[in-house]
């Protein structure tokens, strides 16, 4: 999201799907918990972030050439910054994957993009059709899974926790935690237009976009439809004719800020999906 957000104040516009097109060249060198079993203080002894982009730069992955705040080229800063530990970093022949871990995913239930951190999904729900169950915020979720409401191959969608629904874009990672804690983190899906940090790991969408308070059709899903999840090929599909989602959408009453004073009514009130960096218009 702070790519986009940054591509706007400079003047230039970002396509989300270049995240994509990096992505698809760029191989997975290094996991860390919880996609992985190491930590970031083993990345820092294995030689850090700069002998990750020397170990790219030997397939030309990285421009060297650039110059950086250090008054040195990108190539100068790393040249000296070898892997000290091949099994934390693997070398560049030898990656967990031949592709990065970010990918874009686009649909009808998702027109403006969402983005899921692939690297850290299940080899089983690369590819997933499941029963949505809807809610209107991260509390209602968590609160059905702690009392069993959440049965294997359900996607859960929670929905109005985007910039302007929230307000604010919260991080959605108490669900993600329950799920993990409840033993369902690799059979069930969550999707929704909040966010998540890097300690989310499962077939975890977010940043859907348009948000469902800007009407969105993550707005009008409903309980039982069933929607498809192929990250192969970046696609995020509710199941519903067309004509149904617009008629939906058309029935939608208008969206009613949950805080109604103050700054972050303003805020509400111009905030941008995350699809934008969550710009103010």
């Amino acid at each position: 999201m702070h790519l986009p957000a940054i591509a706007n104040e400079v003047g230039i516009k970002l396509n989300l799907d270049i995240i994509n097109a990096i992505s698809d060249r760029t191989p997975n060198l290094c996991k860390l918990s919880p996609a992985g079993q190491h930590h970031i203080e083993d990345l820092y002894f294995a030689g850090g972030v700069q002998a990750v982009m020397n170990e790219l730069s030997k397939k030309g992955l990285i421009h060297l050439h650039l110059m950086t705040v250090t008054g040195k080229t990108v190539g100068e800063n790393i040249k000296d910054a070898n892997v000290k530990n091949y099994n934390v970093i693997r070398p560049i022949d030898n990656p967990y994957s031949e592709t990065g871990g970010l990918v874009i995913v686009r649909g009808n239930l998702a027109p403006d993009g969402a983005v899921v951190k692939k690297s850290a999904v299940p080899p089983k729900l690369l590819r997933h059709r499941g029963p949505a169950r809807v809610f209107e915020s991260g509390e209602e979720v968590f609160e059905a899974i702690l009392k069993g409401k959440i049965q294997k191959g359900d996607v859960i969608v929670i929905r109005y926790e985007g910039p302007k629904g929230g307000p604010g874009m919260r991080e959605m990672l108490s669900p993600t935690s329950a799920l993990a804690g409840v033993g369902l983190i690799e059979d069930v899906a969550l999707i929704t237009d909040g966010r998540f940090s890097g300690a989310t790991r499962g077939a975890c969408f977010g940043h859907v976009s348009p948000e469902a308070a800007e009407r969105g059709p993550i707005a009008v899903v409903q309980d039982g439809d069933m929607i498809s999840i192929d990250i192969e090929n970046k696609t995020l599909t509710l199941e519903v004719p067309e004509e149904e989602i617009k008629r939906r959408l058309e029935s939608l009453g208008p969206f009613e800020p949950k805080v109604k004073k103050g700054y972050l009514y303003r805020y509400s009130k111009l905030v941008r999906s995350a699809s934008t960096g969550a710009i103010l218009e």
